[in-house]
């Protein structure tokens, strides 16, 4: 920090003051001080010496408040011992404060006390001399009670405040640069090496080297030494100036890499002390490392700015050391200096209005030769990659721009040629564009399918761009793989009023794309259904070709993207794996040699059971397509690795969640196979809830066979009462009107009226149909009387099957039977 001006007229001290630390201890009384009153009542003889005044601040900076002269004095009115501070300017008190016996003061090195009067509250007076210090001490140490010879009046200080008076000591010292000259370089090494240790002295270095000539000057005594061939002071200045750049001051920065300072720069950072000889940096980047100008540059500032940028990167890329971990923020001034360069330089292009236009001419030119268009190619990859660095609203308008230019259909264009560094040159603008807006590259895509006449998409580009990758470790083909898993991420697909993305671009491409990017898969497995047993096999082909790395490795990446399907496009993708019998080609992968592809098919699997969907479940029981899986869990032996582990979870996740279709097909298929594995229980769970559910089953039925019995007959017997009892009343009726009725009548009539019911009861009889409907019964009822007359079953809601006989039969008993006619037409 900046200190306060001195009076001229005031003597200079020895040493600048040390910045106090503030106990801030709240148990500690605060002093009692006055600033700026005027002199108090003196009792007793002054002590005077000169002092410098400090004070810490709210931002827990020292703040100089003036020099003076001090004394500690005896104030008769206050009642108390009193350090008071006269100004030598303006000759009133800057300090009065009372020394209370228990306030901490501490003495350091001789000509600095301080001392804290309220939390983040220091004072601190720094001595001119030595003996003024150590008798303002004495008079402290008298009032506390003190020896004089302790450096802490009170043990109060904790080891934080000792760490804040370390810095203080720092903040005294004076900082003077030597002379640049030959002679002292190895002293200008020494200090601005020590100076990086301390944040403070870095600051006064930084404001020094700014405000004077001081950089050219030990940029001059660089191209002398060169001259002269001097090594060893060659070395100083490689440790001056990169420890000029560990300053991290972008003042700094803009005369290091001005024109005229930054090649001498690099020349001093090319006699590195470590190095036996020196390198030719300077060398490559004037003859090596030449820039191209592929379209012409007016703008002088634009290209200085270029030039400057490449320069400044490859210091911080090859020159300076790697930073650790632990000081990735060592150089954060210099990163930062970097990014607004781009910024800058996309800016100006983008603020040209022939130059983007001009570039992309040229890519659409059929005639330009392939280096052209590759310089072109990598001189808009790193226009792309500058861009990165353009706020939201910048780059919006840039990749606009860009979209209204054409820069798709020109990809398309370049990605379909043979050149290598071309096709990966136009993948990395394809990557900068996806990552920006996913939207636009779909919307892009879904619009030429429809105006395109010969198929030719470029989406179908990419994906065989990804599965002809010729690197044996596919590099270009994860690459590949990460942008279409974005492309096919329903989370970053919007939807409005108008337009529902995801629907759109899904169907789109489950339609003209899907059979394209799985046709490796197809054409690696061979489908053999086995009438005896009906599992999936391949011939010994199809396992030479499952067994080739290159090839494992892009069906592993397909897999991949496949379960990324199963889980996010639920729809789309069961359509497609039922209808090309997908998981059963999937499963013939676990006869590959390589684990990691038997993981993947299984892992797919495993997402398509975690849905818990019933059409899946349906599809692999259908299938037995278990018996892979079982296979492959037995070939492995008892090796516990990934694969007994993943086979064993996909088991286990069956019997937690109970999917009970699969559980009862495990069981009834596998269960002898499975039974002897005894060293975790989960197969031993499954037969159990397989055990549970069917007693589950079977409790159910019969539950449901005694209540449905108990029902119908109950429901039957309150009929046939309810009839008897109107038929009663009513017959009653008829006999009370002929005559009155006498015991004798009434017992005969009731005997006929027996006789009668008799065959009417056992008309009533139930008959109880099963149905096999949803594992259920079916109750139907209907009288014969309701049949003979057309009219409904005797209860309105309840249909209870009474036994069926012929209509012939039933019209010639109601013939017959005058009485129960009769009783029908109650």
């Amino acid at each position: 920090m900046s200190h306060a001006t001195r009076d001229p007229e005031a003597p200079h001290t020895t040493r600048d003051p040390v910045a106090p630390q503030a106990t801030g201890d709240p148990a500690v009384p605060h002093a009692e001080t006055r600033v700026g009153d005027k002199r108090p009542e003196i009792t007793m003889a002054d002590k005077r010496h000169h002092v410098t005044l400090y004070s810490l601040n709210q931002d827990q900076e020292w703040e100089e408040l003036g020099t003076g002269h001090i004394s500690s004095t005896y104030v008769e009115r206050l009642q108390g011992v009193f350090l008071l501070v006269q100004s030598d300017s303006h000759g009133s008190l800057i300090l009065e404060s009372k020394i209370n016996s228990n306030t901490p003061y501490q003495k350091q090195q001789e000509t600095l006390i301080v001392w804290s009067e309220a939390e983040n509250h220091g004072m601190a007076l720094s001595f001119q001399d030595t003996e003024g210090c150590r008798q303002i001490w004495e008079d402290i140490c008298r009032v506390q009670g003190k020896d004089p010879s302790v450096e802490i009046t009170q043990d109060l200080l904790e080891e934080s405040e000792d760490e804040q008076l370390d810095d203080i000591l720092e903040t005294n010292t004076v900082l003077v640069l030597p002379n640049c000259e030959l002679s002292k370089l190895e002293e200008i090494s020494d200090l601005i090496t020590s100076v990086l240790l301390s944040p403070i002295h870095k600051e006064r270095l930084a404001l020094i080297l700014e405000n004077e000539a001081y950089i050219k000057n030990l940029l001059q005594l660089f191209r002398a030494c060169e001259d002269l061939g001097d090594i060893a002071n060659l070395h100083y200045l490689y440790e001056i100036i990169k420890g000029i750049l560990f300053l991290n001051k972008t003042g700094l920065f803009e005369i290091l890499f001005s024109a005229d300072c930054i090649m001498d720069v690099v020349g001093c950072l090319e006699y590195d002390p470590a190095l036996a000889q020196p390198k030719r940096h300077r060398e490559f980047l004037t003859q090596n490392a030449r820039f191209k100008e592929i379209v012409p540059i007016t703008d002088c500032e634009l290209m200085q700015k270029i030039h400057q940028t490449y320069k400044v990167q490859y210091i911080y890329d090859i020159l300076l050391p790697i930073p650790s971990v632990f000081e990735e923020n060592l150089l954060s001034a210099l990163t930062a200096f970097i990014f607004l360069n781009k910024v800058e330089i996309v800016s100006m292009l983008q603020e040209d209005d022939n130059f983007l236009p001009e570039v992309f001419a040229q890519l659409r030119d059929e005639t330009i030769d392939d280096d052209k268009r590759r310089e072109l190619l990598f001189f808009f990859k790193e226009f792309c990659d500058f861009s990165q660095t353009l706020h939201p609203p910048r780059k919006d308008e840039l990749f606009k721009t860009l979209t209204e230019l054409g820069v798709l259909p020109v990809l398309k264009v370049v990605m379909s040629m043979e050149d290598v560094q071309i096709r990966s040159a136009a993948t990395d603008i394809f990557t900068y564009l996806v990552e920006y807006s996913p939207s636009m590259i779909r919307e892009f895509i879904v619009e030429e399918a429809q105006q395109s006449e010969d198929g030719n998409l470029f989406i179908n580009l990419v994906i065989e761009q990804m599965i002809c990758d010729n690197d044996p470790e596919l590099g270009g083909a994860v690459h590949l793989m990460g942008l279409l898993r974005v492309l096919l991420d329903p989370e970053n697909m919007l939807t409005t009023s108008n337009k529902c993305e995801r629907s759109e671009f899904l169907n789109f491409f489950y339609k003209h794309c899907i059979h394209i990017f799985i046709a490796p898969l197809f054409a690696a497995t061979a489908e053999r259904i086995h009438e005896e047993d009906n599992t999936a096999g391949s011939d010994q082909n199809n396992r030479n070709c499952l067994n080739n790395y290159q090839t494992a490795q892009l069906l592993s990446l397909i897999l991949e993207l496949l379960t990324f399907c199963v889980e996010h496009h639920t729809y789309y993708i069961k359509n497609y794996i039922l209808s090309k019998d997908l998981l059963r080609r999937v499963l013939i992968l676990m006869n590959s040699k390589h684990t990691f592809l038997i993981l993947c098919a299984l892992r797919f699997m495993r997402r398509m059971i975690d849905l818990k969907d019933e059409l899946y479940n349906s599809y692999i029981i259908k299938g037995n397509l278990f018996e892979p899986v079982v296979s492959a869990f037995l070939d492995n032996g008892t090796r516990y690795n990934m694969l007994n582990s993943a086979v064993i979870e996909l088991f286990e996740y069956i019997r937690v969640e109970n999917i009970k279709s699969l559980v009862a097909h495990i069981v009834e298929n596998f269960y002898e196979t499975l039974e002897s594995i005894e060293y975790v229980q989960t197969f031993k769970g499954l037969k159990i809830k397989y055990e549970e559910e069917k007693d589950r089953q079977s409790q159910i039925r019969k539950n449901l066979h005694s209540v449905t019995y108990s029902k119908i007959f109950h429901r039957s017997a309150r009929v046939l009462e309810k009839k008897e009892e109107r038929c009663l009343k009513e017959n009653s009726e008829e006999r009370e009107a002929v005559r009155p009725p006498l015991e004798n009548d009434f017992q005969g009539h009731y005997d006929k009226f027996v006789e009668t019911k008799k065959p009417k009861e056992n008309e009533d009889r139930v008959d109880l149909h099963k149905t096999a409907t949803s594992g259920g019964y079916k109750i139907t009822s209907s009288h014969s009387a309701g049949t003979a007359n057309g009219t409904s079953s005797l209860n309105g809601r309840s249909m209870v099957g009474l036994v069926n006989r012929p209509d012939e039969e039933k019209d010639k008993e109601e013939e017959t039977s005058p009485r129960k006619r009769q009783h029908l037409n109650l």
